[in-house]
């Protein structure tokens, strides 16, 4: 009887008090992001101010600018030009490709077809990510299948051509930066596709048959009314497809060459060299690469039909 007087006057003291009540369901979470996420992320940024003295392995904890100077250096600003080059690539590819599956599956699939869309956008997303990594690494190695097949159709040549070429190439596809480039659209284009989807599924079909009675030819159509409406999508899959590509450091140590990417220096330096000034400065970039981008895109209204 006293715990259910007291459950009781709590509950009506709760329900007049709403604020109250709101700030203790707030909380939690609140305490978790400002604590575990923020707190994190500042003792991040605090730590890429410090310097790591190479004589002694230790970290010297005097507040200084020099190890973001070490960024610049030829070394590690080619590791940074890399990564944002090949995320910018593997947004852009993403983007190209996701925009086809996402129309029809807006504007045609209907029943069976709509359920089987979501099926075969979603799918790759259950399977495990190393297997799927390890997977390509079989199909693009010299004796996998693409090898296979391009013999097959008599394209040996183009396909050795190809991978002769000094950036893009290298032994076989799996350990060239062209492999690192398809893995990468592989595993982020679901999270394009579903984006451009939602963001099409809203643009009113009449809008579009309006621009075809008015006289305006399919690209116009495409880059006067639904390309505009459909931004919001892009721009949604572009921060999944981008910053994922940034941060990765799976995908280029199992496929590609030995260049580095910011993930792979991050680690190196920090579980390897154990200069953590160093690797958290690596980690800032692609925060302020990301930063940048979500300012430019609020600045052009890509959010406003979010």
């Amino acid at each position: 009887m006293v715990t259910e007087s007291v459950l009781s006057r709590l509950s009506g003291a709760l329900w007049r008090r709403p604020r109250l009540l709101l700030l203790l369901l707030l909380a939690p979470p609140l305490l978790w992001l400002g604590i575990v996420y923020v707190g994190s992320l500042f003792a991040l940024l605090l730590q890429s101010f410090f310097t790591f003295d190479d004589f002694t392995g230790q970290t010297r904890y005097d507040l200084t600018l020099s190890t973001y100077g070490q960024l610049l250096s030829a070394a590690n600003f080619d590791i940074i030009l890399r990564t944002v080059v090949m995320a910018a690539l593997v947004t852009v590819a993403s983007a190209v490709i996701a925009f086809p599956i996402a129309y029809y599956a807006a504007r045609y699939a209907r029943g069976r077809w709509k359920a089987a869309f979501y099926l075969g956008a979603m799918l790759p997303l259950w399977s495990s990510y190393l297997v799927k990594i390890y997977a390509w690494k079989m199909i693009l190695a010299k004796e996998g299948i693409i090898g296979w097949l391009a013999a097959q159709l008599h394209l040996s040549g183009v396909l050795e051509a190809w991978l002769s070429l000094p950036v893009v190439g290298g032994n076989s596809l799996s350990v060239s930066q062209t492999g690192t480039f398809i893995v990468f659209v592989y595993i982020w284009l679901p999270y394009m596709i579903l984006p451009i989807q939602a963001a099409l599924e809203r643009v009113p079909s009449n809008l579009i048959e309006a621009s075809s009675d008015l006289g305006a030819a399919p690209g116009a159509t495409f880059r006067h009314v639904l390309l505009p409406l459909a931004l919001p999508g892009i721009v949604a899959g572009s921060i999944f497809t981008f910053s994922l590509t940034l941060g990765d450091y799976i995908v280029p140590g199992i496929i590609g060459t030995s260049r580095l990417f910011i993930g792979q220096a991050v680690y190196v330096q920090q579980g390897t060299a154990g200069n953590v000034p160093l690797a958290a400065a690596f980690s800032v970039v692609p925060v302020v690469i990301m930063a940048f981008y979500l300012w430019v895109a609020k600045r052009k209204g890509a959010f406003d039909a979010l």
